[in-house]
């Protein structure tokens, strides 16, 4: 019988690949750091800087002044002989009410005949009110060429009707019982236009008042039909008068340590240095200028674009983005002492268990006249502190929100309190060189609502 043979399979030598585990490891590394991209929170960082923020202090005003309005005795043909806005002395003669109107049309047909000039002084002036106009033009309120224009024909219609009621005057045309001149009872700016408005002061304004785009007068047309009792003319009697600007709460607060500024009118930008006092509405803020001459220049106008010239705040620059709020625990400044190894600034706790008093270093986060602000997860609510050399005790309960920014400058975010000086819609100037605050080049949080106290920012 053959003898069987035993086959025994030859099993090679096992060879680690080095380029195999290479590859394994890079390919691990790889989906831990993609996977880890994709489930951590990614923080912007944002590098603090010095800078400025451009502030826009223009405030639509409230013209407000001494104004009386006077109203007809008669119906008839209305004309006048003083300018829109002009100066009017004692007993100057201002308007008349023709009953029949049959002087209005003599009136008229002087005007209009070649008899009647206009002298060079007219054209003078005439020439100078153009050229004011045209420096200060503004396309976006353009209905002041209307205003233009209606100041324009009334200086043209006060130098032709005064002629002409000369003219007639000298020929007796105008001894009538039907034909009515007003004088002036008292020097002053005659206005030809009412609006509801002449009663309004610094005292009894109201915020609805100030609402510039639903602002409407009615003009006292020269040569119209008024009945008896309609306005006919109101007369400016004080070169003392305000402008009420509303204003923003920071621009009011900003505004409490004096009651001087200077201001420039963007109607003719000019500059002038007033009075002015602060005043507060519910949640309504005003500044009240004072002036007392000009008053010719903005007789014709209820509304004026006011410039504050504030001085522009610098600071340390951040974006919105990066403030956020935070809570803490307020304890007076008696209770805390030095402690521990470093000697840092501390509270003796008291444990609830063994009611033993262990000291326990706390960070500060600001300061008051008499508390110290710590964070809440040093120290719970509800502990007891115990004052320093002595028996007193506290318990933690007040709590008291501060606005600021978490500085990453470590690799982890702490919460930095901050004092804003000025903000616009995109960023914030703090002040700087605050005990608990930020300093320039620090690294702070882009989006402070995302971070929390500790967060390790990668």
């Amino acid at each position: 019988m053959a003898e069987t043979k035993k086959i025994v399979k030859y099993r090679k030598p096992f060879h680690l690949n080095i380029e195999i585990v290479i590859f394994v490891i890079i390919l691990v590394y790889i989906l831990f750091y993609v996977f880890s991209y994709f489930t951590e929170k990614h923080i912007g960082i944002y590098e603090v800087t010095q800078g400025t923020i451009a502030e826009n202090n223009t405030y639509t005003g409230l013209i407000v002044r001494s104004e009386s309005v006077y109203t007809s005795d008669y119906s008839g043909t209305f004309n006048y002989y003083i300018a829109d806005n002009a100066q009017a002395g004692w007993n100057n003669i201002i308007c008349s009410v023709d009953e029949t109107g049959s002087v209005s049309d003599q009136l008229a047909a002087a005007a209009a005949s070649d008899t009647t000039g206009l002298d060079s002084d007219y054209f003078k002036n005439l020439k100078s009110n153009v050229s004011q106009f045209t420096q200060s033009y503004d396309s976006l309120s353009f209905y002041h060429v209307y205003d233009f224009k209606e100041n324009v024909s009334s200086q043209v219609m006060e130098s032709v009707n005064m002629s002409a009621l000369s003219d007639l005057t000298a020929s007796g045309a105008t001894a009538s019982d039907t034909f009515h001149i007003s004088y002036a009872q008292t020097p002053g700016l005659i206005a030809y236009y009412t609006d509801g408005y002449e009663n309004i002061t610094t005292d009894n304004f109201t915020a609805d008042d100030i609402q510039p785009l639903d602002y409407k007068k009615t003009t006292i047309k020269n040569n119209s039909t008024i009945a008896a009792g309609d306005p006919i003319y109101k007369q400016i009697t004080s070169e003392n008068w305000n402008i009420i600007l509303p204003v923003q709460k920071a621009t009011y607060d900003r505004l409490t340590d004096s009651n001087v500024i200077e201001i420039k009118f963007k109607k003719d930008n000019t500059s002038c240095w007033v009075n002015y006092e602060l005043k507060a509405q519910g949640n309504d803020y005003y500044v009240i200028l004072s002036l007392h001459n000009n008053m010719v220049r903005f007789a014709g106008d209820r509304f004026t674009d006011v410039e504050l010239l504030l001085t522009e705040r610098s600071g340390l620059k951040i974006p919105n983005s990066s403030i956020t709020e935070k809570a803490f625990y307020t304890v007076p400044k008696e209770y805390f002492t030095r402690g521990g190894d470093s000697n840092s600034l501390g509270l003796y706790v008291r444990d609830s268990k063994t009611n033993a008093v262990n000291f326990v270093a706390t960070a500060i986060f600001q300061e008051s006249e008499t508390d110290y602000y710590i964070d809440e997860e040093e120290i719970t609510a509800g502990s007891i502190i115990q004052k320093p050399d002595s028996n007193d005790t506290f318990e933690v309960q007040a709590q008291s929100t501060l606005q600021g920014v978490y500085n990453v400058n470590k690799g982890y975010a702490v919460f930095k309190q901050i004092d804003i000086l000025y903000q616009n819609e995109e960023y914030t100037i703090v002040k700087a060189g605050t005990d608990f605050g930020i300093s320039i080049y620090d690294h702070i949080a882009l989006e402070g609502d995302a971070v929390s106290e500790d967060d390790l920012i990668n």
